[in-house]
């Protein structure tokens, strides 16, 4: 019986080869190839398992991150990402409703649902139909902002601005508003992050969109009286941002679909209950 203890015949044959390249000072036995083609194999063999591992580590994606310079169509990627989320997100909330509007047919528990159906049009989870208004805010052309140097951030949109129109069509009556088809809800908050606006966790790039339903007179009154918004109309003036007001008899403004779970901070390494002592 042949004896397997020993090294097989390949391997054995290129650490010999090896050997004597090592050996023989840098030179193979069969001439004056030099010692680097007797390696050429090993490492091609090591270039290959280092792209290999790269791949499988990238998943199929970029691994230098930070090298995209198009804000707003990234913003509108995710934007779009979340959207499908967030239907997902909206089919299993139904689901959830359908499975406990079965678990019991008690009387509290039917008056727990008559309440909170009832308050689900003041918090905004219920569609809105109606006269209103819708006002448009842009950033400034891109022929505008190619010719100012001094201070950009004249040339944008920001989320005080947003703000201030919010809060003077609430002013003004409105009933019912969204901020890129968004609902708003006592929750809702707006950050700029970038060149971008974002609401509900999902970014937005220019032109803003606002609509309210309500009294149309009232807001468009509380609209031209807010001194917020006269320093935007301002930056209209110097910088051509857009500003569009339109009135609307029939407004559509879809309810609010998103979690309506409340978030909030606590001390660090607390568990956020106040102490029995507390002045």
């Amino acid at each position: 019986m042949p004896d397997h203890t020993g090294p097989t015949p390949h391997r054995a044959g290129w650490r010999a080869r090896i050997r004597a390249v090592v050996a023989s000072g840098g030179r193979l036995r069969g001439g004056g190839s030099s010692w680097w083609r007797g390696a050429a194999p090993l490492v091609f063999v090591v270039a290959g398992a280092l792209f290999v591992t790269s791949w499988v580590s990238a998943g199929g994606q970029d691994l230098r991150a930070g090298r995209y310079d198009d804000l707003p169509g990234l913003a509108a990627a995710e934007a779009r990402q979340l959207e499908g989320l967030r239907a997902q997100q909206e089919k299993l909330a139904a689901e959830v409703d359908g499975l406990t509007d079965g678990l019991s047919d008690s009387i509290g528990a039917r008056e727990a649902q008559r309440e909170a159906r009832a308050a689900q049009r003041p918090a905004g989870l219920d569609p809105a139909r109606g006269a209103g208004v819708t006002i448009t805010l842009d950033d400034a052309p891109d022929a505008v902002a190619d010719s100012v140097t001094d201070n950009v951030n004249n040339l944008v949109v920001h989320q005080q601005d947003i703000q201030a129109v919010v809060n003077a069509l609430w002013a003004g009556g409105a009933t019912a508003m969204t901020i890129q088809d968004q609902r708003v809800v006592s929750t809702t908050g707006i950050r700029c992050v970038g060149n971008t606006v974002v609401l509900h966790d999902v970014p937005y790039a220019p032109p803003y969109v606002i609509r309210a339903v309500g009294p149309t007179s009232e807001m468009l009154s509380s609209v031209n009286q807010s001194p917020y918004i006269g320093f935007y109309l301002q930056a209209v003036a110097a910088y051509q941002l857009g500003w569009d007001v339109q009135v609307d008899p029939d407004l559509q403004l879809p309810g609010y679909s998103g979690s309506i779970e409340l978030d909030y901070a606590r001390p660090a390494g607390g568990t956020g209950d106040l102490p029995d002592d507390r002045t």
